[in-house]
């Protein structure tokens, strides 16, 4: 059914990667939410009045954050997809970011209010008028959510947004919360027990513990989250696949909104190949990632000394002896300059965040286990960090 509505309501739809196409499918999920949020809100707060029950009121209101949400999210995504002007050339799209922020901090805030009313009817509770309607008006209202997260997620998986996923996560826990608020209203009736208010209390603390989640999960984003794992060797298995690739590193991704990721990474080529072969791979490297994945990639070229055999066992070595020392560190870009009393070994040592070892301790370590075995030998580390957990 939900593929039926798309192709109705969305032109061109399978063409995801156009940005005019990924904020059609936002804007009209969106509607979508708002349409049937205000429905369910009407329905309940009818419900919940004429039974006298906070917490059918409390998901009433819960419904309605959700509309607002929506609306927030309409404007999120019709002010992300606007183009990318001078001031802002990489594009609009964390509007889309902010759009659930917004949304998040106006759950908490619901979510406080609920929670201090139905405080007040655990505190003073009162009967609560159980009829058929009630229990339609929930029924039915669990039956439309479950439809929405099924849509939600759809939409979110086609245009890979987190916006849209978390919204179907958030359909999802409206069926737990409507369930329960069911579950109170057929107990507090056939048992006499006054639970309206105790399962009041219970939606509020589950809408701030959402909250708190989609907080997180849309400031993550925008503080610069590290990729995840797959992505980034997804990303590390296409580059070694080219003809001439000995290795990868210091990749950095950027996220300026859905669909819009830039990203730079080094490539280690033999340095006695043909300079113009070497950058022609380049460059395919960089428009396969364009055309295919929609990612901007910029890539630095490392030329690695092949011919020179003490050059390729030394890295080897070292990269095998600092292993000792923590499993998660790895040299790349290692050079050898001889001079008349001593050799410089310059090289980088990626250190990775979750690495708590001191750089001084790092430096030490290794400039002691070469000096051990190459005495003539002076290390010259750089430490990079590891933004992104891309294995050398």
């Amino acid at each position: 059914m939900a593929g039926i509505i798309v192709k109705k309501f969305i032109k061109d739809c399978e063409n995801v990667q156009d940005p005019a196409v990924r904020g059609a499918y936002g804007k009209f999920s969106s509607v979508v939410g708002i349409l049937c949020n205000a429905a369910l809100f009407i329905g309940k707060i009818i419900a919940g009045t004429i039974s006298g029950s906070v917490s059918i009121t409390a998901d009433a209101v819960n419904n309605l954050s959700d509309a607002s949400s929506s609306v927030i999210g309409l404007l999120g995504f019709k002010l992300a997809s606007r183009p990318a002007d001078e001031e802002h050339p990489y594009g609009h799209g964390r509007y889309e970011y902010l759009a659930g922020l917004m949304v998040a901090l106006l759950i908490m805030i619901i979510g406080v209010e609920l929670f201090r009313s139905s405080l007040d009817k655990v505190i003073n509770p009162s009967a609560v008028q159980f009829s058929a309607v009630t229990v339609c008006v929930l029924a039915l209202s669990i039956l439309l959510k479950l439809w929405m997260a099924f849509f939600n997620t759809r939409m979110g998986k086609k245009i890979n947004s987190k916006t849209l996923i978390a919204t179907a996560a958030d359909s999802r826990n409206d069926v737990i919360t409507t369930a329960a608020v069911l579950a109170a209203a057929v107990i507090s009736h056939f048992t006499n027990l006054e639970l309206d208010g105790w399962m009041g209390l219970l939606v509020a603390l589950f809408i701030l513990y959402s909250g708190f989640g989609l907080v997180k999960d849309t400031l993550d984003p925008l503080l610069g989250k590290a990729p995840d794992e797959k992505q980034v060797n997804e990303i590390k298995n296409k580059i070694l696949s080219y003809p001439g690739v000995m290795g990868t590193h210091d990749l950095m991704m950027h996220d300026y909104g859905p669909g819009r990721q830039f990203a730079s990474v080094h490539v280690e080529m033999a340095a006695e190949d043909d300079v113009m072969a070497s950058h022609d791979v380049i460059d395919n490297i960089e428009r396969d990632f364009l055309s295919n994945d929609g990612l901007h990639m910029i890539v630095h070229f490392d030329p690695i000394s092949t011919a020179d055999s003490e050059v390729n066992d030394l890295r080897e070595w070292i990269n095998h002896e600092i292993k000792n020392l923590d499993s998660r560190l790895t040299i790349h870009d290692l050079r050898i300059v001889r001079g008349p009393t001593h050799t410089n070994v310059i090289f980088d040592c990626v250190v990775p965040y979750a690495v708590e070892i001191g750089k001084k301790e790092i430096k030490n370590f290794i400039s002691n286990v070469v000096a051990e075995k190459y005495p003539s030998y002076y290390c010259v580390i750089t430490i990079d960090r590891s933004y992104a957990a891309m294995p050398h």
